[in-house]
């Protein structure tokens, strides 16, 4: 099993009050577990694969990368392309806001501008800029495409070009190295047709 760098108390404080927020989620449960808190496990996972030496910040941001996402539901904008990134913006927003002011509440909190930096990091300031910010994306994309594409793709609303053109902006988002993780997978066979099919130079 992967392991990750080892981080001071603090900061594994702030992932457990993190994470007992991502137990209240009221939604199904994934093998007994709160689904957001499924998720945020899974993230700490594959960061651990993607950066197994990864900084005490980076960890409580990628833990908390979709802090109480149950309160803003994506019916919540209208289902086309700028609903979505409004939706998706909106989520970093409150994410960031949220995660800063539970993390001032903790017994021994962190210094303000390590708060500041894991909201804005939740944010994804500085894209493909910031190596830290493109290793959470990583993380991100690696999880939903082990962990959700198979079912997301099954979906009756999104037929092949759709799933294949989101494939396509999901790997754009990537760096090298979160690439070559995405690679090592074991895809079903449908999926890595369609991966196949996205990743077609002349596609």
């Amino acid at each position: 099993m992967d392991e990750i760098n080892s981080i001071p108390a603090a900061y594994t404080a702030a992932i457990h009050l993190i994470d007992d927020a991502h137990s209240k989620d009221p939604r199904d449960r994934v093998n007994g577990v709160p689904y957001e808190l499924d998720y945020a496990q899974k993230m700490t996972r594959w960061l651990a694969r993607r950066k197994p030496d990864a900084s005490p910040v980076l960890q409580v941001a990628c833990r908390a990368q979709h802090f109480r996402r149950w309160e803003i539901p994506r019916s919540s904008y209208p289902m086309t392309r700028p609903g979505y990134l409004t939706w998706r913006a909106k989520l970093k927003s409150q994410a960031a806001a949220q995660v800063a002011e539970l993390l001032k509440t903790a017994q021994d909190p962190l210094p303000q501008e390590e708060i500041d930096r894991v909201a804005a990091l939740i944010r994804k300031e500085n894209l493909k800029a910031d190596e830290e910010t493109q290793i959470l994306e990583d993380v991100a994309c690696l999880v939903f495409l082990d962990d959700q594409f198979d079912n997301f793709e099954k979906k009756p609303e999104i037929d092949e070009d759709k799933i294949i053109g989101i494939l396509r902006k999901t790997w754009a988002k990537m760096s090298p190295q979160g690439q070559a993780l995405a690679l090592q997978m074991h895809f079903s066979e449908r999926a890595k047709i369609l991966i196949q099919k996205a990743l077609e130079p002349d596609a």
